[in-house]
């Protein structure tokens, strides 16, 4: 198969996934508003997963509710009667307003309404991660068992003065307990304690660094990982056609020179065999305690056909500890609650950053094509696909109480006005409102598309 094939292999089931949760979340945020409207006795036109301007793909009436499937994969919407919204129904609201109208019921009806569909996605992010617990447990690194330091997958974070092995202590001065909550705190990082050889200093972090690594235009969304010596994962020894059996590596192997450098960690064979591509090396290995040595190809992109080893084989070998956590049904509910909160937590840091022009991190901001590179490229992990599909579910409930015009949150804002002050905006009002909230919305999904694609934020 070529590296083509497999590139447009990986992508194609990225976009599944990727559809799949988009539309899972896209029909639960919308049966939120379309189950509270009924419960108030409200009328439901259209309910439907996607957009359907001009046309839609599947419909169906069943009494007074029109259910379809539209071709414009960009979300979703209920359509409820007497309510201003992006169907811009004008006519409609000319007309006196219908006791099965939006706009007939209480102000604490329809609040609760525009309120649903938020109320769903949080929930739902409550479900998926109790149930991920449940099913797979959890595993975390204990930050002060990784005695090989980090490994900088990042460039830029060689010319912020980290090098590889440096153990990273604490952030901002707050001690690090897991190795998992690194990367996530070094992005807001102004100051990162460091062990180096036993000796500990602090590094001064840039406060657009967020902004610098947007600009670095780095490979993956990882930043470092753990050091790893450099054994050999598991090589299926019946695959002839794979890189590392041809080499004739096997499993659980020891590289520990190449050209007769010596090598202890992937970082320095990375090195080593950089200068190397599509060249012959000796590769001197440790096999069951014996030395052999092995005339091995390198391709064009420095490497031999190493796999990596698991989590559970690193931990048996003493390079880093895992401690893993299995619970039960009931005891997952509390758990995945507190792990809900917390990822909604760091996605308001995350966007705090991203309001703050200082820190550069409007330029890395994203659509479609950077939430979809995030998902699995292969068939099966599921594990991975629940666990992005609650982070997103809480990122859509976050998003849509924002008081924007056009969005639930703009809803609310107006809906607790007339609460508070007895004085419903005017329908006109509300219909320019929708009106800029929408441009407000497609301005910023132009942006964020196109420098997915074109890098419109970034310097060039």
């Amino acid at each position: 198969m070529t590296l083509l094939a497999i590139n447009v292999g990986n992508v194609a089931m990225q976009v599944f996934y990727l559809i799949l949760s988009l539309s899972i979340l896209v029909i639960l945020h919308e049966f939120g508003h379309y189950i509270t409207a009924k419960w108030f006795k409200c009328r439901v036109e259209k309910f439907y997963l996607f957009f359907d301007p001009w046309f839609s793909l599947i419909k169906k009436k069943v009494g007074d509710t029109e259910y379809g499937i539209g071709w414009l994969p960009l979300g979703g919407y209920v359509k409820i009667s007497g309510m201003i919204d992006e169907s811009m129904d004008k006519e409609a609201m000319q007309l006196p307003p219908k006791d099965y109208e939006f706009r007939s019921k209480p102000a604490w009806q329809r609040l609760i309404i525009m309120l649903g569909g938020i109320i769903v996605n949080v929930l739902l992010a409550f479900v998926i991660y109790a149930m991920v617990l449940f099913v797979w447990g959890s595993q975390k690194t204990p930050n002060a068992s990784v005695k090989n330091g980090i490994w900088i997958q990042d460039s830029l974070l060689y010319k912020l003065k980290l090098q590889n092995g440096d153990n990273i202590v604490s952030i901002n001065g707050k001690p690090i307990v897991y190795f998992e909550d690194i990367q996530k705190n070094l992005l807001s990082a102004k100051t990162v304690t460091i062990n180096r050889a036993g000796v500990q200093s602090d590094i001064e972090m840039p406060q657009d660094l967020v902004g610098q690594l947007v600009e670095n235009k780095p490979k993956s969304g990882m930043l470092l990982m753990e050091r790893l010596p450099t054994y050999v994962g598991e090589i299926d020894q019946k695959d002839t056609s794979f890189m590392g059996q041809k080499n004739g590596l096997q499993t659980l192997d020891k590289v520990i020179s190449i050209d007769s450098v010596p090598v202890t960690y992937f970082d320095e064979m990375q090195a080593a065999l950089s200068t190397k591509k599509n060249q012959k090396v000796n590769l001197q290995i440790l096999r069951k305690g014996d030395t052999l040595n092995l005339q091995a190809s390198v391709n064009e992109d420095g490497k031999v056909g190493i796999p990596p080893l698991t989590t559970m084989q690193y931990d048996s070998l003493g390079v880093f500890k895992v401690e893993t956590k299995k619970y039960g049904f009931f005891e997952a509910i509390p758990a995945g609650i507190s792990m809900a909160i917390n990822k909604l937590t760091d996605y308001v840091g995350q966007f705090k950053l991203i309001l703050n022009p200082k820190t550069g991190a409007y330029k890395g901001l994203g659509g479609f094509k950077s939430i979809g590179s995030i998902f699995p490229t292969q068939w099966g992990d599921w594990q991975t696909f629940w666990l992005l599909t609650g982070f997103l579910s809480i990122a859509l409930a976050f998003m849509n109480l924002l008081p924007i015009p056009a969005l639930d949150g703009g809803h609310v804002l107006f809906t607790l006005y007339e609460m508070i002050t007895r004085r419903k905006p005017s329908e006109k009002f509300l219909e320019y409102a929708q009106v800029v909230g929408m441009v407000l919305l497609l301005v910023l999904m132009v942006y964020a598309n196109g420098n997915d694609w074109f890098g419109w934020g970034r310097s060039h």
